[in-house]
């Protein structure tokens, strides 16, 4: 018998629960996808910690394309949770997730500073962190314009306030909705403390790997146990680029997964929309650019070495 894929596991908990009654479709798909993805987690190779727009996509297709060249896969097939590890045993399972919020908490809840021990807390690990206002602002573009309509819903059960995000604006989502700036800041305090915990991790950022991605992707595949050469290395974060990326994303490329095209008319639906370090200045007025990077400077962990933006709205180079 074939085994059946996580993305079709998935399916099967959707489509069944999509005519139930909102509370029980919640509860339910609450339920039924915690237990998917703490499965997903317990068979991976590597976990990636990171919140929505932190890398994580750029991240798996690079990681997607050394296995892809070293054993002759098809360059559409990305790195999800089993899609390659189902082709070639030899290539390891991949889980990447929030780790806190929906039902992506239940493995924040096995990893948390404190939890008793489990096999999950000895697998590599990776907190993929990145500037919370540069999230912030992705974060509402990817809300408000590509995030699917279940993921949606279950997001809205998990805060307070639910968001409607036909009408939300950008400043009133990133400075005072429940999942904006505050939220985020408390996101990477709380999974740095809790990977000082883990005795296989590693904190990355994704200013870091914009700025070296050969050298970050080495650590990563080091992380792993993994061995690749300086020039499969290159050869993959030549094809992560974002131009080639932009160009993939854009001819339809990516047929399934994060890098699927939603709309070819609008830039701000893009997958690889901007990917610019320090570009949350380019949203705001002065004085929110300043609110906002108080805010960051009183509360955010000194550990990520992020500082205020300067005169030109460009980041000023964090320290390492």
């Amino acid at each position: 018998m074939m085994p059946v894929r996580d993305s079709v596991k998935k399916i099967a908990i959707l489509v069944p629960t999509a005519l139930l009654p909102r509370p029980w479709r919640v509860a339910a798909r609450r339920k039924l996808l915690s237990n998917l993805e703490l499965a997903i987690a317990n068979r991976a190779g590597l976990l990636i910690i990171g919140h929505p727009k932190s890398g994580n996509t750029w991240l798996k297709v690079m990681l997607a394309r050394l296995y892809q060249v070293r054993h002759g896969l098809e360059a559409s097939a990305l790195i999800g949770s089993d899609e390659l590890a189902l082709r070639n045993p030899a290539i390891p399972r991949l889980a990447a997730t929030n780790a806190w919020y929906s039902y992506e908490g239940s493995v924040g809840k096995v990893l948390a500073s404190g939890a008793a021990d489990a096999p999950l807390r000895h697998k590599p690990v990776l907190l993929l962190a990145r500037n919370p206002i540069d999230i912030a602002v992705s974060w509402f573009f990817q809300f408000t314009k590509r995030q699917s309509a279940h993921k949606q819903e279950l997001i809205n059960d998990f805060i307070d306030h639910p968001i409607d995000r036909h009408t939300v604006t950008l400043w009133d989502f990133v400075r005072y909705s429940d999942i904006g700036l505050p939220f985020l800041i408390n996101y990477l305090n709380t999974w740095e403390h809790n990977l000082r915990q883990l005795d296989h991790s590693l904190l990355l950022r994704y200013e870091d790997l914009r700025a070296d991605p050969a050298a970050t992707l080495k650590q990563v595949t080091r992380l792993m146990g993994e061995d690749f050469s300086a020039a499969e290395i290159t050869e993959a974060v030549e094809f992560g680029s974002f131009d080639n990326l932009r160009k993939l994303e854009t001819s339809g490329f990516f047929r399934r997964g994060g890098m699927r095209l939603h709309n070819a008319k609008d830039p701000n639906t893009f997958k690889t929309r901007r990917g610019k370090v320090g570009g949350y200045p380019d949203y705001f007025e002065p004085d929110q650019v300043r609110e906002l990077e108080d805010l960051m400077m009183q509360h955010l962990t000194p550990t990520f070495g992020y500082q205020p933006s300067d005169d030109r709205g460009q980041d000023v180079q964090p320290s390492p």
